[in-house]
This record gives structure tokens, C-alpha cells and sequence, in this order.
């Protein structure tokens, strides 16, 4: 149905890409062992262009992922109706090992969650924060999220 409300307000591209780097929480959805939803808030960054954060080896996210990587990402904002903003991205969560794009990710993500100045990615960080910023995060894997799909909503627009 061309020109329903639903096309008015949904973002282009180019827009779903600022929103996602201006922001850096996202709510995860993974499916459980028994088909239950699985659902968390995460810290997270671009990774070339790509939702990716780090967590525990041992977290039920990864254990859901390991199992089935069926993901759903969802970024949001807003409090009066007329404000509401988000993009829901469906997909595939990858478990990343490397410990090079782990850092990479971790190094942004922990700055933010220590309250201490966010660099961007790859950005050359204080050596001493760094180190331990990589300590906390070497019993953790890189979650990358590879969308399928992309839904978008910015009610501003309506």
C-alpha cells in the first residue's frame, strides 16, 4: 500500500546507519534451549558498519547463539508517541573468537562502560586503561550481528 503511514516513517538508509552510530544501547534477543525468547540490553559499537559488543564465553546469549544464531537487535528511543525512533535488525548472531576485532570492540565498549572518554574504534587509547580494558575482557567473545532483514521507524517524520 504506497504512501501508508508505515513508508512516512520509515528511515532511509543513510539514516538507519547515523542512528545506529549514534547510539550504543541495543536490546538482544536470542532463542533459548526450550524456544523462549532470551532477551538482554548490551553496550555496544559499529564494527564495519555491524552491531558488535562483547560478553562472557559463558553467558546464555552465547550458549543460545552457539545453538541456534538467530538473532534480533533492537535500537530505540523516544518517550512521547510523535518521538518514537528505532530500527529492529533480524538475523544472525556470530561468535567471535579473534582476540584482535575482540579488542578492537572491547576497547571502545569498556571506555564507555568505565564512564571514561568513549574513543572511536581503532583509536589509540591511554596504555595503561588499555591494558586493562583487555584484561577484562580475556574470558570474553565479539558478538557480531549480520541482519537479513531491517525495519525502521522514526514517527518524527509522520
Amino acid at each position: 500500500m504506497a504512501g501508508s503511514k508505515r513508508d512516512k516513517i520509515k528511515m532511509t538508509p543513510d539514516e538507519v546507519d547515523a542512528y545506529l552510530a549514534d547510539n550504543f544501547k541495543v536490546q538482544i534477543a536470542t532463542v533459548g534451549k526450550d524456544g523462549e525468547p532470551h532477551l538482554v540490553t548490551m553496550f555496544y559499537t559499529l564494527l564495519d558498519g555491524k552491531i558488535a559488543f562483547t560478553t562472557y564465553k559463558a553467558s546464555q546469549k552465547v550458549l543460545n547463539l552457539r545453538r541456534n544464531p538467530t538473532m534480533t537487535c533492537l535500537v530505540e528511543d523516544g518517550v512521547e508517541y510523535g518521538e518514537l525512533r528505532g530500527v529492529a535488525l533480524y538475523g544472525r548472531g556470530l561468535v567471535i573468537e579473534d582476540p584482535k576485532p575482540r579488542s578492537k570492540v572491547g576497547m571502545v565498549v569498556g571506555s564507555r562502560m568505565a564512564g571514561l572518554p568513549v574513543p572511536k574504534i581503532g583509536e589509540p587509547i591511554d596504555p595503561v586503561i588499555a591494558e586493562g580494558i583487555e584484561q577484562a575482557i580475556s574470558k570474553r567473545v565479539l558478538i557480531v550481528m549480520e541482519p537479513d532483514r531491517i525495519v525502521s521507524w522514526d514517527h518524527r517524520k509522520a
